[in-house]
């Protein structure tokens, strides 16, 4: 995953939608503390009806359309106690934007044409035209999520501790050591693999970057198993796209089905969100970076975790699933601007608070992806961008930026 393109929005001029916030009129007729399941669609109030000000979305969307931000924004939503509070979209023509680069083999292009063009408007960042926008690396979150749903259901029976070679004929498989027999489904959760990975070269552009050779690979399975070790299992926290790429083979021998068909009926159907995932060139789903999803659909990824797993009555993922998901097991040495950088659970990111003792939980994605779950405040924001290009520079928008927008700690509102 790019570091640059996940939480930092370069100064760019911003075009903005003619479709401004969608602030609702009047505050909902319910109890404030009923909860509410967006699963046919999010209801709408004003910032100020859930306790948030609405003066520091009104100042953020004048930063956006001043140019303080990215012109690669693609939306911004803010939701609080079940209901959406602001949304903002901000169309961009990227196949002109990207019309040079599309032509151009490099490390986001190394086939020139088809869905790993990232360049390719018709793949990126919407998915053929549609408002499903490309997740990449939050692709890696929800295959967490359909795994621990599938323990929930008893159909992934295997425990974490199980030996990932178990589901590997040995004598195909390279570079086979100890080390490599002792890797576990935990250690693929937590991006503590061991196997030799280049990923930074990814985020410059190289296009010898491990993550750019899984992609023009035929067999990207083979190609992470193959890869030899470069550290013991569980001690090194190393950002490895192939690894996460394996869970989606592992999941298919242990349970018989296809993770994006399990997704959908134990995940997305109850959740009510649409989506499209991206296959490998041998049809193995891309659980790497191959989702897609709006933004709204995004926020109910958060919402679920807020709830502990429970969606309107019904256990998608255990109470346990979620906590072990969100515990930060290993320091990431992506520090970015952040003083402390970012801690990892189960394809989670792990923001600590400076206000707080807890945790923001977050999924990222290349190019600007974007889901910030925060739990003491009950507060979710997503948002998208296309930012790809390594040159990209500007201003860091952080979680803490904003914790301003609460006003107050529980669901129940301004009078005014």
């Amino acid at each position: 995953m790019k570091s640059r393109g996940v939480l930092v929005i370069p100064a760019l001029t911003i075009v903005l939608a003619s479709t401004a916030l969608l602030f609702a009129r009047k505050t909902a007729s319910r109890p404030a503390q009923e909860t509410f399941w967006p699963t046919k669609g999010w209801a709408t109030a004003r910032p100020d009806s859930v306790g948030l000000d609405e003066r520091v979305l009104v100042r953020l969307d004048k930063d956006l359309a001043s140019g303080t931000y990215s012109e690669m924004v693609d939306s911004l939503a803010v939701f609080r106690c079940g209901k959406k509070v602001f949304e903002r979209t901000y169309p961009h023509d990227y196949a002109k934007i990207y019309a040079k680069e599309a032509g151009e083999r490099g490390a986001y292009n190394m086939r020139l044409t088809g869905r790993y063009n990232y360049f390719d408007p018709y793949w990126h960042p919407y998915y053929h035209g549609t408002d499903l926008h490309t997740m990449q690396s939050i692709s890696k979150t929800v295959t967490s999520i359909i795994i621990g749903a599938a323990m929930q259901h008893g159909d992934f029976k295997a425990g974490l501790d199980t030996p990932v070679l178990k589901y590997f004929d040995i004598s195909k498989v390279k570079n086979v050591d100890d080390r490599k027999r002792r890797m576990t489904l935990h250690n693929v959760l937590t991006m503590t693999a061991g196997l030799d990975w280049n990923e930074k070269g990814f985020e410059t552009g190289d296009p010898q970057s491990d993550t750019s050779l899984l992609e023009a690979s035929d067999d990207w399975v083979q190609y992470t198993i193959d890869k030899p070790m470069a550290a013991e299992p569980g001690k090194v926290w190393s950002y490895n796209p192939g690894a996460t790429e394996l869970l989606a083979y592992i999941f298919q021998k242990e349970t018989g089905w296809d993770i994006d068909d399990y997704g959908q009926k134990y995940l997305f159907e109850p959740l009510g969100i649409r989506h499209e995932w991206k296959r490998t060139y041998l049809g193995v789903v891309d659980t790497e970076g191959g989702l897609y999803l709006n933004g709204s659909d995004l926020a109910k990824i958060g919402y679920l975790y807020l709830h502990d797993g429970m969606w309107d009555g019904q256990r998608i993922v255990s109470s346990e699933w979620v906590k072990e998901s969100v515990t930060p097991y290993f320091q990431t040495d992506v520090e970015e601007q952040f003083k402390d950088g970012f801690k990892y659970g189960f394809k989670w990111w792990l923001y600590k608070r400076p206000d707080s003792t807890e945790y923001v939980w977050l999924a990222r994605g290349f190019g600007g992806q974007n889901l910030q779950v925060f739990p003491e405040e009950g507060l979710i924001v997503t948002y998208t961008m296309w930012d790809v290009l390594p040159e990209s520079t500007g201003k860091w928008i952080v979680p803490s930026d904003f914790l301003p927008l609460v006003r107050t700690k529980t669901c129940t509102g301004d009078s005014h």
